[in-house]
């Protein structure tokens, strides 16, 4: 069966999830957050000017910029 054989593949990294606190949710939270601000930046004729939109948005602060 696939589901078996899936689960005999992912066993290892499945088990080590709950051993280990680990997660990428907040990650993964940023990447959807940026993605946002992406499909509603459509009007930035600059890339400079979304990258700055998005470092904003993520709080950020680049000196050398």
């Amino acid at each position: 069966m696939k589901a078996i054989q899936t689960i005999k593949n992912w066993q290892v990294d499945v088990l080590n999830s709950f051993a280990f606190g680990y997660s990428n949710g907040f990650i993964e939270g940023l990447n959807n957050q940026t993605k946002e601000i992406k499909r509603n930046a459509f009007g930035f004729q600059c890339y400079d000017r979304l990258r700055l939109r998005v470092l904003l948005h993520q709080q950020y602060k680049w000196l050398d910029f």
